[in-house]
C-alpha cells in the first residue's frame, strides 16, 4: 500500500467514526420519540409469613404484571396508580406511597403493532380490601405471591428488580 493510500484510509476511518458518533449523540435523539409515561401500583398486604404482592394477568397475552396505566387528567401519578389498581384488580387502598418505590422501562406493543418505549413509575399501595366485583373482573386472573416468587413470574427485568428490592425491604423490616 502506498503512503497516500494509508493516510487516506486512516482519514476515512476517523471520518466514519465521527459520523457514527454524531448520528448516535445528536441526530438519533432529535428524531426519536420521547418515552411515554405510565403509572403502576405495587399492591401488597401483610401476612403472618411477611408481605405478599398482588399480580394480575394482562388482557392481551395473559402474562403476569402489576396494575398499570396511563397518567390521568386531574390526578397525580400515585392517584392514577390507585385508580388502575381498582379497575384492574379490585383494590381498595390503605396506605399509598407518595413517591415511586421505583421505575422500569419496557416496550409496549401498540394496536398498530409498533413498539413504544414506556417508563413506568411504581407506587406501593397497601391493600385494605380486595373486592370481587370491579370493572375488569372476569377478564384478569389475580394472585397473591411473596415478592421473590412474583419476581420470577414477571417478564420485565426492571419490574423484577423492584419486586426483589421490595422483598429485601420486607426482610429488613422484620
Amino acid at each position: 500500500m502506498t503512503p497516500d493510500k494509508s493516510i487516506s484510509n486512516g482519514l476515512i476511518t476517523r471520518l466514519w467514526a465521527l459520523i457514527k458518533k454524531f448520528y448516535a449523540d445528536v441526530a438519533l435523539p432529535m428524531v426519536q420519540r420521547p418515552r411515554q409515561l405510565q403509572t403502576a401500583a405495587l399492591c401488597y398486604r401483610a401476612t403472618d409469613e411477611g408481605r405478599q404482592v398482588l399480580l394480575i394477568t394482562s388482557l392481551d397475552s395473559g402474562r403476569w404484571i402489576i396494575p398499570k396505566g396511563w397518567l390521568m387528567r386531574d390526578k397525580n401519578a400515585s392517584e392514577a396508580a390507585v385508580v388502575e389498581a381498582w379497575e384492574e384488580a379490585g383494590v381498595r387502598p390503605g396506605r399509598i406511597s407518595r413517591q415511586p418505590v421505583g421505575s422500569y422501562v419496557y416496550d409496549k406493543i401498540k394496536s398498530s403493532g409498533l413498539p413504544v418505549t414506556v417508563e413506568t413509575l411504581v407506587f406501593a399501595v397497601e391493600v385494605r380490601v380486595l373486592e370481587d366485583s370491579f370493572p375488569e373482573a372476569g377478564q384478569r386472573e389475580r394472585r397473591w405471591l411473596d415478592p421473590a416468587e412474583a419476581a420470577e413470574r414477571v417478564r420485565e427485568p426492571g419490574l423484577r428488580q423492584i419486586l426483589l428490592e421490595f422483598e429485601a425491604d420486607t426482610r429488613r423490616a422484620r
